[in-house]
């Protein structure tokens, strides 16, 4: 076992396909030996399908399955789930023989947390979140810094000098992604305004909701604001689909690079960048690990520093503004600007 701070990581690939909101995906045949199966996944509410957070981790476990010959099983959650719920679904993944198993999405913190006491030589993986435990990879990333550059694109590409953050529930998680856009929007225009909403206060269905969010980014299109940033999982598919709506009007993607997605290709014209964060990458390192016999413990931290956020240039949208972009992510990365995690 080993322990890091921070890991260098690559750029991300892009993949799009359907998925069931049912437990899928290939698994192998039963090894010899008592080795592993493959990796598990058990996906956060959207499924596979979300163009989003969830569809970066199954990038992740797409290259471990072609370069790597590890097979795998893929689970999904639903909306309104219970902790035994999760539990279970982690839990039959590790009795099946898959190794790792991975959580993707904070709500699996406790049930990997339980789980994994039972299992000791299985190793786990949580998205998004640090549960203690010898054979717990914690990974998190550094998403108020990504969300600080899209607040400065937004400040300079809004002809109203008014912005918008919609996110997907409210809780400390998604408030670091509101707290560095926030920051990142008034850093650059101190005239600018920057509205900030949630779907719901504390019900998953926020991520997995795209009307909720299309109806919120309406409301904001029709109050002036010009930029809207959303990090809401699926949901975000619907703030997208109103704003492409409107002439003049712009949206930021997040997790993965939207403007590549086949689903949004038709809005695409409209997606003026991404906070790109590397699930996959993280991913394929927990499961490149485990292959290797050395599997990653403790908490891996995937900041702006390590390429483990970035800001998308697809569609050359930000392109002539992209020196002050860099000028902000040179402030960031060498501690001239200190980015907020809470509003």
């Amino acid at each position: 076992m080993r322990r890091v701070s921070t890991i260098t990581v690559a750029g991300v690939t892009t993949a799009a396909l359907a998925f069931t909101l049912t437990a899928c995906g290939e698994s192998s045949t039963e090894s010899g030996g008592g080795k592993s199966k493959g990796v598990g996944l058990a996906f956060d509410v959207g499924g596979r399908d979300d163009h989003s957070f969830n569809e970066s981790a199954a990038r992740g476990v797409d290259k471990a399955k072609k370069e790597l010959g590890v097979d795998n099983r893929l689970m999904t959650a639903k909306n309104g789930e219970t902790e035994a719920d999760r539990e279970q679904r982690l839990n039959s993944l590790a009795e099946a023989g898959y190794n790792p198993v991975i959580g993707v999405g904070f709500n699996y913190s406790k049930s990997i947390e339980k789980v994994a006491k039972d299992f000791p030589k299985t190793t786990f993986g949580i998205v998004d979140s640090v549960a203690p435990g010898n054979n717990i990879d914690s990974i998190t990333f550094g998403e108020h810094e990504g969300s600080y550059l899209a607040g400065v694109a937004a400040a300079l590409k809004s002809k109203n000098h008014k912005v918008g953050f919609i996110g997907g529930v409210n809780n400390a998680l998604i408030q670091k992604f509101q707290a560095g856009f926030e920051q990142g929007a008034k850093d650059t225009d101190s005239n600018v305004q920057v509205t900030s909403q949630y779907l719901y206060p504390n019900n998953d269905k926020g991520f997995n909701d795209p009307a909720a969010a299309k109806d919120k980014a309406k409301g904001m299109l029709d109050s002036g604001i010009d930029v809207i940033y959303t990090a809401a999982g699926l949901s975000g598919n619907g703030s997208i689909e109103a704003i492409a709506g409107q002439k003049d009007a712009w949206a930021i993607g997040v997790d993965s690079d939207q403007y590549q997605q086949p689903g949004l290709e038709k809005y695409k014209d409209h997606i003026l960048t991404s906070v790109v964060k590397n699930v996959d990458v993280a991913v394929y390192d927990l499961i490149k690990s485990v292959k290797d016999g050395k599997p990653l413990t403790g908490e891996h931290k995937y900041l702006l520093k390590d390429g483990g956020v970035s800001l998308a240039t697809s569609g050359g949208f930000i392109d002539d503004i992209k020196d002050k972009i860099e000028a902000a992510k040179k402030k960031i990365v060498d501690g001239q600007v200190k980015v907020h995690t809470s509003p």
